[in-house]
């Protein structure tokens, strides 16, 4: 979907400037002045697959008989070191006025929903108005889900024959759950119990003639559209990141036996690899339903801040998980509407499936809370359990064994899942910590956060790396079931931790430049480099910068210890 969404934005100033080819390894022509940088200003207060021009380039135009090629911006652009500016737009051939009403969405401290905005019970509207590459992360994720409902609808058919539903009790259940007095994480196991191997074939089961009905179709439709409008507009913790997850947490999962391991003795033996999570459409359905809900009507700051901003909410999650809690809570009760009832009879057709569907989603959900002390003790000595060599001495009888593996897995395909931006390529992960850098940025002057993201964003990315991601990347292959995938995730890890130790002051220091007020501290912070890194105005020289070969990086752990508490601090600052 980001390749699917490429853009441009242009800006247009005329003016005097100064020409020439600047000496140097890289010479090149160059142009020069204020009209090359009110130019660049005007760029940049533009917006995506338009033409923003300036005052003086309009009359320029006018001058020639052509003004009936723009029309006035309708708001004063405030523009670094010009103060406001008059602007318009350039018009494209066959473009009408209308076309080009701006809808603008507000920088405001506290982020509101995408729901606040639109009607209940409508088809978002709004949603398809405001946003085209919303609406089609929307038709990419509808499509993973209905691909994993037909074979959940598959496997069902083929093992019960057309059994009843057990509609009673399954409303009983329900009603239960909706409410329980109890908060979602205490329902949190140590062991998800997954299904027994099955003795229907994969192939048998991909290869069944199964349709979804339109009704169950429309309402999954319904469902995602409606979930995204529960996601604020946020600059990092967006719909577009759940979308981001929720291929991810697909993509694993479509890699998750082995290359090279042969199974041709049957379903068994690659139910035991996969420790039953290929057995089970429902259990990946779960997951990838996880990915899709986890940070719904996140508010841009950390939990404990989440706690001070709302006591209401903390109070009722006993200030543990709040966020996670929360967006469990809002999903699962939105699934329960009755519009929705023919999407939750195909996903569970019994009690004992519901149930697992339940568990599954709190487990995983809750597991991307990573910065809990507690719940990080009890992921480790989950693990250990799991995964050492004693573990086969540790645990009682084989089924219990395969049981906690897949959920240990499936918490670190989750984990992996939500950072994944920092194990992809470098572009991808530069988008999402500039977004990651500016959400927090704004928390922060908006009064939200005590603490400047500013000062150790740098020092911040490499202990994060350190401690975190590397680490997380090396159980994916220790886990032994994700194959080629999490060596292609930890190369990723390792190349971009090296990259950001040696571009990362660069990166933060235009980072600043963009985003900060540059003065004091923030200044301080990120100028302690030769002078040839000052930062600038004009990012061109620093962009230049930055596409230089990567010299050969530091050692692994020479930044492991630095940057560690900071790297906590900061990355804890996301939830």
């Amino acid at each position: 979907p980001d390749t699917g969404d490429l853009a441009m934005r242009f800006g247009l100033h005329s003016g005097p400037v100064t020409a020439g080819v600047l000496r140097g390894d890289k010479s090149r022509f160059q142009l020069f002045g204020d009209t090359v940088n009110t130019a660049s200003r005007i760029e940049s207060t533009g917006i995506r697959n338009r033409i923003h021009i300036s005052l003086e380039t309009n009359n320029q135009l006018i001058s020639f008989g052509k003004g009936n090629w723009t029309i006035p911006r309708d708001d004063m652009v405030v523009a670094k070191g010009k103060g406001q500016m008059k602007t318009f737009w350039l018009m494209p051939s066959g473009f009408k006025p209308e076309q080009y009403k701006e809808k603008i969405m507000n920088r405001t401290a506290t982020p509101k929903a995408m729901s606040e905005v639109v009607q209940e019970g409508s088809l978002i509207p709004a949603l398809a108005e405001e946003n085209a590459k919303l609406l089609r992360l929307v038709d990419w994720v509808v499509e993973i889900m209905k691909r994993l409902l037909i074979q959940i609808e598959a496997k069902r058919f083929l093992e019960k024959r057309g059994l009843p539903r057990e509609d009673n009790m399954i409303q009983h259940h329900e009603s239960q759950i909706l409410t329980k007095e109890s908060n979602t994480l205490d329902e949190v196991e140590e062991i998800v119990t997954l299904p027994m191997v099955s003795s229907i074939p994969q192939s048998e089961i991909n290869n069944a003639h199964v349709n979804l009905s339109d009704k169950v179709m429309e309402q999954l439709n319904l469902y995602v559209k409606t979930i995204a409008t529960m996601y604020r507009q946020n600059h990092f913790h967006n719909f577009e990141h759940a979308a981001h997850v929720t291929m991810s947490v697909s993509k694993l999962m479509s890699r998750i036996v082995a290359p090279g391991i042969d199974f041709s003795s049957g379903t068994t033996s690659l139910h035991d690899h996969t420790f039953g999570i290929t057995s089970d459409p429902l259990t990946q359905f779960a997951v990838v339903f996880s990915g899709l809900i986890h940070d719904v009507d996140h508010v841009g700051v950390p939990n404990f801040i989440l706690s001070e901003e709302n006591k209401h909410l903390g109070r009722k999650y006993k200030n543990k998980s709040v966020a996670e809690q929360n967006s469990v809570d809002l999903a699962w009760k939105l699934l329960m509407e009755p519009r929705f009832f023919e999407l939750r009879k195909c996903i569970y057709h019994d009690v004992s499936e519901l149930c697992r569907f339940r568990q599954l989603v709190v487990n995983t959900l809750l597991a991307t809370d990573i910065f809990d002390k507690e719940l990080q003790e009890l992921r480790k000595m989950r693990w250990d359990k799991a995964f050492s060599r004693q573990s086969k001495r540790r645990t009682s009888g084989y089924e219990n064994t395969v049981n906690r593996k897949a959920t240990i897995v499936i918490e670190h395909l989750i984990q992996a899942s939500d950072v994944a931006h920092t194990m992809q390529h470098w572009h991808i992960y530069q988008k999402w910590n500039e977004r990651l850098f500016e959400e927090m940025y704004l928390a922060f002057k908006a009064g939200r956060a005590s603490k400047n993201p500013a000062l150790n964003w740098y020092e911040g990315e490499l202990g994060f790396y350190d401690h975190y991601i590397i680490p997380l990347a090396k159980k994916l292959k220790d886990c032994g079931v994700f194959g080629v995938s999490s060596d292609e995730y930890l190369n990723y890890a390792l190349e971009n931790r090296n990259e950001w130790a040696s571009k990362g002051k660069k990166v933060v220091a235009m980072l600043v430049a963009k985003y900060a007020d540059v003065d004091g501290e923030e200044q301080d912070a990120v100028t302690n480099k030769p002078s040839s890194m000052r930062i600038t105005s004009n990012s061109d020289h620093t962009t230049t910068d930055l596409m230089e070969p990567v010299r050969r990086p530091e050692s692994y752990n020479e930044h492991a210890m630095n940057g560690r508490r900071t790297s906590l601090l900061r990355r804890n600052s996301a939830r």
